[in-house]
């Protein structure tokens, strides 16, 4: 499921917007979560998961220039799409990494151009994402934000950089496999990111989050060496 959030004070662009999102994704099969909101404060209350993200630049109280470097310093890396009246605004976009723009009125070519695009970008995330799925809902998962997996009882426990943690069912060694060099089993029951590890001492990972992971004996020679070669790689 792809979780979309329209934020504009005009409610009859919200309804427009989402009138044709609903239309996209409907011709891609894809089923969406859609909500809206008619403020920047409003929109930073909401702490659920979003993934698309129309955002009106200039509305009444907190801009959306503001409201969305709000959002990326709270760790949003969702796609964002400004929505503005002024084509000269989108120069300012650039800091809080949009990616694109749409000029309103708004019509469907330009819109569809655009999800277009942006739809591709999110299919062709698999190389530095992870797609996890949990039940009927998908999610992704940028693989630099992962501190470090843990597997308990057959579940996975994804810590991620921002301190929330994803668990979902999936074997570990399936997992080893769609991440990249950057990760270690160091354990039976760990993967680790070597992009979060801050030293290792008495058989124990520490990691820049401030958590310790267990590096098993049988694997402390070849994590020395994997480290030492990390290192060298930088």
């Amino acid at each position: 499921m792809i979780r979309i959030a329209i934020c504009d004070d005009e409610k009859h662009m919200c309804d427009h917007i989402r009138a044709m999102a609903s239309d996209f994704f409907r011709k891609k099969n894809r089923d969406i979560q859609l909500r809206t909101f008619l403020s920047g404060e409003e929109l930073l209350n909401y702490g659920g998961q979003i993934d698309i993200l129309f955002l009106d630049i200039q509305m009444k109280g907190m801009d959306g220039l503001e409201t969305a470097r709000k959002l990326r310093a709270d760790r949003f890396r969702g796609c964002l799409i400004f929505i503005t009246v002024l084509k000269e605004m989108v120069f300012q976009s650039f800091e809080v990494q949009a990616y694109d723009y749409l000029v309103k009125p708004v019509d469907e070519k330009q819109f569809e151009k655009t999800m277009e695009r942006c739809f591709d970008s999110m299919q062709n995330a698999g190389e530095d994402s992870l797609l996890v799925q949990k039940g009927y809902e998908g999610r992704i998962i940028p693989k630099d934000e992962i501190v470090f997996c843990e597997v308990i009882d057959r579940k996975i426990y994804l810590n991620l950089a921002s301190g929330e943690v994803v668990d979902y069912y999936e074997r570990i060694e399936t997992l080893e496999v769609k991440l990249d060099s950057h990760f270690f089993r160091c354990h039976r029951s760990y993967l680790i990111n070597l992009k979060h590890l801050k030293g290792y001492k008495n058989g124990t990972a520490c990691m820049d989050n401030g958590k310790e992971v267990p590096v098993s004996r049988l694997r402390s020679r070849e994590f020395s060496g994997i480290v030492l070669q990390y290192m060298k790689d930088m």
